[in-house]
């Protein structure tokens, strides 16, 4: 007879997911793992094969996560410009129980170089975001409040590479005034 699972698999791929954000995934070991999740090691390998595998199945969680929460914050934003200030207040908001920063970004650049499954998702994630960005400039250039004197995708591109230096730099202790403020300019920008 066949044992069942004495754990929910999304809570222990949230743990998962929680630690290689923290640390990353070179200096996270198997035994961190199996200690952070609260699970038997032969549970971790009959569940996610193994920890490269566990590590991109807690990339996708991330990103399935944070686009359903940026979704969320845009379809409930009255104005563009009100989408560009929740997205990037989001980026880098810090919340007391996750770390900071974005599991992507710190994954693309530990690993995309000699990885090609986190270097595609990684790109995956950034397309994503780059359309996100790319359809709240079309509505904000459609009502008015952006400047139409730009390529809509040629500004989302550029969006996305400030929210990733956003990112990378949430990751620190610059102050985050100082991140608010390259928001303010790159919304004025748009503005024209």
């Amino acid at each position: 007879m066949a044992r069942s699972k004495e754990f929910e698999v999304s809570e222990v791929l949230d743990k998962a997911m929680k630690i290689f954000w923290e640390q990353g995934y070179e200096k996270t070991s198997m035994s961190d793992l199996v200690e952070h999740m609260g699970i038997h090691r032969r549970s971790l390998y009959a569940t996610f094969d193994d920890k490269h595998s566990l590590f991109l199945q807690a990339m996708d969680r991330y990103c399935g996560n944070v686009n359903a929460t940026l979704l969320a914050e845009v379809k409930t934003s009255k104005t563009a410009v009100e989408a560009l200030q929740k997205i990037f207040g989001f980026m880098i908001s810090e919340s007391e129980d996750m770390p900071s920063g974005c599991l992507i970004v710190n994954s693309a650049v530990e690993l995309a170089a000699r990885d090609m499954d986190v270097d595609t998702r990684s790109i995956e994630s950034f397309t994503v975001a780059e359309q996100m960005f790319e359809q709240i400039i079309l509505w904000g250039q459609r009502d008015g409040e952006f400047s139409s004197d730009h390529d809509a995708k040629e500004m989302a591109e550029y969006l996305h590479n400030i929210s990733v230096g956003i990112r990378v730099m949430a990751r620190t202790s610059v102050d985050k005034e100082k991140l608010c403020r390259i928001v303010k300019v790159s919304t004025k920008f748009l503005q024209g």
